[in-house]
């Protein structure tokens, strides 16, 4: 018989990633972003023939956000350059086409689309133009060609995120912090907090109008968990409408045809679904294809669409019509690895130094397949979570013989706003703690030891591996930083203009703080960090800018460590390229295996693999 060899990184990275979609309203066309040519450009599938994708619009960068005109008579993308983030907007014809420039101005300035009115003739949009920290929102008028400025914001990140359909009420949000952001009604001069104490801190979003008089949003307010509340514009007044026990909204959508809500839950490292019709007060728990939902959609008809993944099957978009199973719309696969080749995760928890309760994930490969090391992945954010949700580093690393561990320590999200605010104010300490606990219990539950075990983690989680590794080498055999922070001082300085406002309640005020600054940094132990090292940094990235890789990395090399450093010049806070991608996994999955050492086969079986 022929024998074929074992999947190949190549494979695995083959994946394909979908980040947005969106449906034309008439639901015979569906747009999605997605790097199926090895670049982000739109792709389109025709719902009512053709299953199969084809290229709507090319510009080889990421689209960060679509719509339809309400009449499909032309899409609007919002495109960055090479992942920095500054997005302007383009126009394209129903047809697809080439995008044309339609709302865009300095190469340093963000425009956001907010809003098409219903007959869309008028496209309202945040910019950071004139405003880059709190941003100003704009109306133009395309039969008339005028631009007029509507609001300027102020105190914090003003964004506009809702229209009335008299166009009378506009919904804005305003962002103090990651867990302080507020919702707010304009009409003509006057200004109305959803919540009863816009001074309380607490979040409030997803606003949703069901007439010119209903918004319906989500919000924690004086809660542990999201939940759906309604503010009525005529007498300004607040209503909690409807919670799920240790479950929080983070999704919402109107049915108008039905008139009813879908949303959807985040419990821990899954999500849930739910259809809630108001007048009826009657909830239905739904089950969805996936475990992650990243987007939520619902057409003209009432027809679900959902865009999301779970551990062993990668992003893909489906849609529920009433009566029906869920239907798959495209089919995004692991090339010639089948879902029950891949590994689907434990769910675990451990104490932390204080007692307090971590979750956690743990992929262990087959015992056949088991090289005995273990890869510790703190998670980015730090205000997010490890998910149940397809990683390609992850099945690629199990496939190789790595067991995979990543805990959700305090400000992960998921487990109510107490927990989620831990993190606040304690970027370094509370967090490294839980992690070095997790460590513990894979040493004591004989998952890994001080010379099996590698730190590997992106953002916030390359900040966590290059702390970790400053203050505990001994941990750890080797370490890999993508686009870490390393000097709290530089950091701060260094981030997008509006981002500046809200780091003081997350981090702390450089000045003020200052030796918990120190304390805190990563580059305040170079000494200790003996370990071999590899650093992954884009060029364009706005939210780590190289500098905070630069500047470790050269330092390091000062004192002769060994240290790798590999800038991609066109990526930003991620890996949109697939040669990119497959090139830094490529070097990572190379760099792990070159420092592993001898393990036998007792080796493994001591460690608790087989």
């Amino acid at each position: 018989m022929i024998e074929f060899p074992k999947p190949n990184l190549e494979q695995f990275f083959q994946t394909f990633n979908i980040t947005d979609f969106v449906v034309s309203k008439d639901e015979e066309l569906l747009l999605f972003n997605s790097n199926l040519n090895g670049k982000m450009n739109l792709w389109a599938i025709d719902l009512k023939s053709s299953g199969f994708p084809y290229l709507f619009a090319q510009r080889d960068q990421d689209a960060g956000f679509l719509q339809f005109d309400p009449k499909d008579r032309y899409v609007l993308a919002g495109y960055d350059n090479n992942g920095d983030e500054n997005y302007q907007i383009y126009a394209i014809s129903p047809k697809g086409g080439e995008p044309i420039p339609f709302i865009t101005g300095d190469k340093e300035e963000k425009y956001y689309l907010a809003h098409i009115n219903h007959d869309g003739n008028r496209v309202y949009y945040n910019t950071s133009e004139g405003n880059p920290s709190f941003f100003n929102t704009y109306v133009r008028n395309l039969e008339a060609g005028t631009n007029e400025l509507l609001y300027e914001g102020e105190k914090g990140p003003t964004i506009l995120e809702a229209v009335s359909m008299d166009e009378k009420t506009f919904v804005y949000s305003q962002t103090f912090g990651n867990t302080y952001s507020i919702l707010f009604a304009k009409i003509d001069d006057a200004t109305y907090s959803f919540t009863p104490d816009p001074q309380i801190i607490h979040v409030a979003g997803n606003p949703v109008f069901t007439d010119n008089n209903q918004i319906y949003f989500v919000t924690n307010y004086e809660s542990e968990y999201s939940y759906l509340a309604k503010f009525d514009v005529f007498s300004q007044t607040f209503t909690k409408v409807l919670s799920i026990e240790s479950e929080s909204i983070t999704s919402l959508k109107w049915d108008k045809r039905h008139k009813v809500f879908y949303f959807v839950t985040e419990k821990g490292v899954v999500d849930c679904l739910y259809r809630y019709d108001p007048n009826q007060k009657n909830l239905e728990k739904l089950n969805p294809p996936v475990d992650v939902m990243e987007k939520l959609d619902i057409g003209e008809t009432g027809n679900v669409y959902v865009l999301g993944r779970s551990a062993r099957e990668p992003q893909n978009i489906f849609s529920l019509k009433a009566g029906e199973e869920w239907k798959r719309i495209t089919n995004n696969r692991v090339l010639g690895i089948s879902k029950e080749e891949m590994v689907e995760p434990q769910v675990i928890h451990y104490s932390s130094f204080d007692g307090m309760n971590i979750e956690a994930l743990l992929f262990k490969p087959k015992p056949e397949n088991d090289n005995g090391y273990t890869i510790f992945w703190p998670h980015g954010g730090p205000q997010a979570a490890e998910r149940k949700q397809f990683r390609t580093m992850f099945q690629c690393a199990v496939n190789r013989g790595y067991t995979i561990f990543a805990p959700n320590f305090r400000g992960s999200t998921g487990y109510g706003t107490t927990f989620v605010k831990l993190v606040e104010q304690d970027w370094g300490e509370g967090p490294r703690l839980d992690n070095l606990a997790g460590i513990e219990w894979l040493f004591n539950n004989n998952i890994s030891d001080k010379n099996r075990l590698f730190l590997v983690g992106g953002s916030y989680g390359g900040y966590m591996a290059l702390l970790l590794h400053g203050r505990h080498p001994e941990y750890f055999k080797a370490v890999v930083d993508i686009f870490g922070p390393s000097d709290l001082f530089t950091f701060v300085n260094s981030v997008p203009d509006h981002w500046k406002p809200l780091l003081e309640s997350l981090i702390g005020d450089p000045v003020r703080d200052k030796d918990k600054f120190i304390k805190e940094s990563p580059i305040t132990y170079l000494s200790e960090m003996t370990k071999p090292m590899l650093v992954i940094q884009g060029a364009m990235d706005p939210r780590v800018v190289k500098a905070e890789s630069d500047q470790i990395v050269a330092k390091l090399k000062e004192k002769g460590r060994e240290v790798e450093y590999l800038v991609l010049e066109d990526e930003g806070h991620g890996f949109s390229k697939k040669d990119n991608e497959i090139q830094v996994y490529s070097l990572i999955f190379d760099f792990l295996d070159r420092h592993q050492g001898s393990l036998n086969s007792q080796d493994v079986k001591r460690l608790g693999h087989n």
